[in-house]
């Protein structure tokens, strides 16, 4: 592998000036310049990134620690991160922990399985001595991991901290089920079933939050019996759609696009049309949203924005920005992005 002082015994300049001209310090003339980077590409040098941090102690290096890459609202987040940090000049590793595809849902509960994968992927991200850490959670819970003596900067996406020091980035939970719960109520329905995931999760909490909210504002009675709870998956949609039927209701909040089409698949085999004779939402915005017949109204989720603002944060926290990261973190060690709602065909205005 060529090294950085052979180029510069071929261009007859200094190890050094090859350095500044390669890290963009204005230094040198522009012809010398044009001559080093001409045989930097020519001879396809490539900088030893390990070599330059442990004499800089900065690698400008992000590991990315991912539960998942399988779970849909991972690649969004991981591809924003990643182009963030590549603007800035920062490579990314990823280390991908396959907690779902390892244990399915088993491991939420199981610290030891959990730390036996997560471990092991922290101590390779310090042994490349990376800059810091993004965590990026498959889905939305309070992640306690991180010891207040950890080594790096740390910071959260798509899940919640009970540690002061790490800001964490996630999505506005409360305000997406406020935002459609008002949409079903602008449209005329008043008798509105919900289809949640588990009733102890993180997400279908704070939705449900924002759907009573909504519907104390419009002074429509909130009915307990009417909230029904799933796994996020088209078999809980369908399980869970027969009740809310049979109860009389004209419209099915879903939290998740995927029970969506459970409930297209009840309301079909019992002669019942989505859309017609009963209104459906999603939430999440997934592919299937926009194919299914009518195509559903849903809720976009803000992947890539959390991502970018992930990335921005920690940036600023090593690139000596540290006052200026601390006072923010102070003010809002929590930031929420809003979500935006995708209008489609699959509510009808019910007619008084």
């Amino acid at each position: 592998m060529v090294t950085l002082k052979e180029i510069a015994r071929e261009c007859n300049v200094s190890a050094t000036t090859v350095s500044n001209i390669l890290n963009g310090k204005p230094k040198v003339s522009e012809e010398t310049r044009l001559r080093v980077l001409d045989v930097v590409k020519k001879r396809g040098y490539q900088p030893n990134y390990i070599a330059q941090g442990l004499r800089n102690q900065k690698t400008k290096t992000i590991g990315i620690i991912a539960e998942d890459i399988s779970q849909f609202s991972t690649p969004g987040m991981i591809e924003s991160i990643m182009a963030c940090c590549e603007e800035k000049g920062y490579r990314t590793i990823v280390q991908n922990l396959r907690l779902y595809a390892r244990w399915k849902e088993s491991w939420y509960n199981n610290e030891e399985a959990y730390r036996s994968v997560l471990e092991p992927a922290l101590q390779e991200l310090r042994s490349i001595k990376v800059d810091g850490v993004i965590y990026v959670a498959g889905h939305a819970r309070i992640i306690h991991f991180f010891p207040e003596d950890f080594s790096m900067p740390v910071v959260l996406a798509y899940a919640y901290t009970n540690a002061d020091w790490i800001p964490s980035v996630v999505i506005e939970e409360e305000k997406g089920g406020y935002d459609m719960m008002k949409y079903l109520l602008s449209m005329g329905h008043r008798e509105i079933g919900i289809i949640g995931g588990r009733a102890d999760n993180i997400h279908t909490q704070k939705r449900l939050l924002g759907i009573q909210k909504a519907m104390f504002e419009e002074q429509v009675p909130y009915n307990p019996g009417w909230v029904r709870y799933g796994a996020w998956d088209r078999e809980s949609g369908y399980e869970q759609a027969g009740p809310l039927v049979d109860a009389g209701v004209s419209a099915i909040f879903c939290m998740a696009d995927r029970m969506a089409g459970g409930v297209y698949d009840y309301l079909e085999e019992h002669g019942l049309r989505a859309g017609e004779d009963i209104s459906i939402t999603g939430f999440d915005n997934q592919d299937l949203s926009e194919y299914i017949r009518p195509a559903l109204t849903t809720m976009s989720l803000p992947l890539s924005e959390i991502g970018h603002k992930a990335a921005e944060m920690l940036l600023e926290r090593i690139g000596g920005e540290e006052k200026e990261a601390e006072a923010a973190d102070e003010k809002a060690a929590e930031i929420k992005i809003p979500c935006s709602i995708v209008l489609r065909n699959s509510v009808k205005r019910k007619q008084p």
